[in-house]
């Protein structure tokens, strides 16, 4: 099947699941979902070569395509269906964005341990990308219960003690594997502190500084409602810089392929 006819099934069904979501998802609604990830994966196995491609477009692509599965997979657990009202228009926005519009680029040769390294990297990306959708959940039932205005997305969510506890769950798995491929990354990665990685370094170790500090003060003086938000979306930013800041800037802005 062609890969760009392959796209725009994946992302009817992404679109598909979204509408069904919002209407209360049933089992009809997280076999769509489920396909439409499937379709993605099956996409980047085939447009890339089977390859982990780390180019702009791609790597938004499969991080997309990681967000949504995690999604499925949190909603099969603890139902949160406005998640996926969010997450799965976006990932079918960037799918069909590195599938149509972006560059065709081959995979860069990687050794095991970095392909270890961007495992690990990516999954607590994704992870703390459901993370942070959540915690903007959170602040919108917060000002729901402030203005007493309990309609719209408000009257979709779960109770707010659930979303909470999610958050933090959420983060403390992220955490875990950003650790994890920090480690990985100081004990395999030779160049760690090179001129073009430098950056993706440091903000990856001060989003990590974020997000410990929020775990240890959830911990230790109960932090949450809007200190949780605040530090939750601001390690996110910092992530993003790291992942796809310096790329962005290469490729689109400088007009240079690594």
């Amino acid at each position: 099947m062609p890969v760009h006819f392959l796209a725009l099934v994946s992302a009817a069904l992404y679109l598909a699941a979204t509408w069904l979501f919002a209407r209360r998802p049933q089992s009809w609604a997280f076999l769509v979902a489920a396909a439409a990830v499937l379709a993605h994966a099956a996409i980047l196995g085939g447009q890339h070569g089977g390859g982990v491609d780390l180019h702009f477009f791609a790597a938004l692509s499969l991080v997309a395509c990681c967000v949504a599965a995690l999604c499925l997979l949190v909603n099969l657990a603890r139902p949160v269906a406005t998640l996926g009202v969010v997450v799965f228009p976006l990932a079918a926005i960037l799918l069909l964005v590195d599938a149509f519009l972006a560059p065709h680029t081959e995979p860069l040769p990687i050794d095991w341990q970095i392909k270890l390294h961007v495992i690990f990297s990516l999954l607590g990306f994704s992870v703390l990308c459901i993370a942070a959708v959540l915690a903007i959940l959170l602040a919108a039932q917060e000002h729901a219960l402030r203005t007493r205005r309990f309609d719209g997305i408000a009257a979709a969510l779960p109770p707010l003690t659930l979303t909470e506890s999610l958050l933090f769950q959420m983060i403390g798995a992220g955490f875990v594997l950003l650790t994890v491929a920090i480690l990985i990354g100081f004990l395999f990665v030779d160049n760690l502190f090179a001129q073009h990685l430098i950056h993706k370094t440091v903000l990856s170790l001060a989003a990590w500084l974020v997000f410990g500090a929020l775990l240890l003060g959830r911990w230790r003086y109960g932090w949450r409602g809007r200190r949780a938000v605040r530090m939750t979306l601001s390690g996110m930013i910092l992530l993003l810089l790291a992942f796809f800041g310096s790329r962005f800037v290469l490729e689109l802005v400088l007009k240079r392929v690594p």
